[in-house]
């Protein structure tokens, strides 16, 4: 019996060895060096949320990295789940799709990034992106240890994420290790519609936009030969995010010669991860890991 009980405690410490093997965490920031951001007393926690565990409150940033199994592409994809600036999907959008593209070889890593509250900063629009950016350098300063090639790392977004992730790749740092290689856009918002922008004075600015910053978030104006290669998808009944908000942005891409596959489902609505057999929007994660290892990006 004591060596059956032995033998049971080594199962479970090598199988819990290997699951913290497959993934590590990171924070983003060292303490005091978080830019934009200011005291408070907002404490992070979990919620069920469309039927998906949700986290808000987000004050300290990670990047949860898993490694890339079975043969390597030599890529790596940062995710960023969406929630409408308001509060992060991180499993369904996040935890989920990260274990899929590592487990075909592609290495990836999940972005828990800072939600834009002026109760937490005092530059509240600027944070999720300069958590991005960061992010992007510091997954390339691992190139090396998970065998990737630090000239191929893209960020797939979805929904204010893929908001999020389509500005990573427009708006260029002066930092080249900041900027994404390629992108992919899963259900996001790319046109600066009358209702959009209503939705980035609430949500990301907290006020309105000066006429500067309007003209900085006509995301469709601002693509052109050295925006980053694009895989985008999206569902016709959408009801949040029109669809319109893939079609447009893949025709601006497509008029500047940049690389773009774009896949439309009719039905799946919105939010729906990594997609369900009934409507065929599981199809899209097989269809963008083909498009990552098959293409020069």
């Amino acid at each position: 019996m004591k060596k059956f009980i032995q033998l049971k405690l080594l199962l479970i410490g090598l199988l819990f060895g290997n699951t913290v093997e497959a993934q590590t965490v990171y924070k983003l920031w060292e303490k005091g060096k978080k830019p934009y951001y200011k005291e408070n007393d907002l404490k992070e926690y979990e919620k069920e949320v469309w039927e998906t565990l949700c986290v808000f409150n987000i004050t300290e940033p990670t990047l949860t990295v898993y490694k890339a199994k079975g043969e390597n592409s030599g890529k790596a994809v940062i995710i960023i789940p969406g929630g409408g600036y308001g509060l992060v999907a991180m499993h369904h959008e996040g935890y989920d799709v990260a274990e899929k593209l590592s487990s075909q070889g592609i290495t990836a890593a999940v972005l828990k990034y800072r939600l834009p509250n002026p109760k937490s900063s005092d530059q509240p629009h600027l944070v999720p992106l300069t958590d991005t950016r960061r992010a992007l350098k510091l997954l390339r300063g691992m190139a090396a240890e998970h065998g990737f090639n630090k000239e191929k790392v893209g960020v797939l977004g979805f929904s204010a994420g893929s908001h999020l992730a389509t500005v990573a790749g427009l708006w260029k740092s002066d930092d080249k290790e900041e900027n994404p290689n390629f992108s992919g856009l899963i259900y996001g918002v790319t046109n600066l519609s009358e209702a959009n922008l209503k939705w980035l004075e609430k949500s990301l600015y907290h006020r309105k936009l000066t006429n500067e910053e309007i003209n900085q978030n006509r995301l469709l104006d601002l693509v052109s030969e050295n925006t980053p290669p694009a895989f985008l998808v999206h569902a016709y009944d959408d009801g949040v995010c029109l669809v319109e908000e893939t079609t447009l942005y893949a025709q601006q891409l497509s008029e500047h010669n940049i690389l773009v596959e774009t896949h439309l489902f009719s039905k799946g609505g919105h939010g729906f991860g990594l997609g369900k057999k009934e409507d065929g929007t599981h199809q899209w994660i097989d269809l963008f890991i083909n498009w990552v290892k098959t293409n020069n990006l």
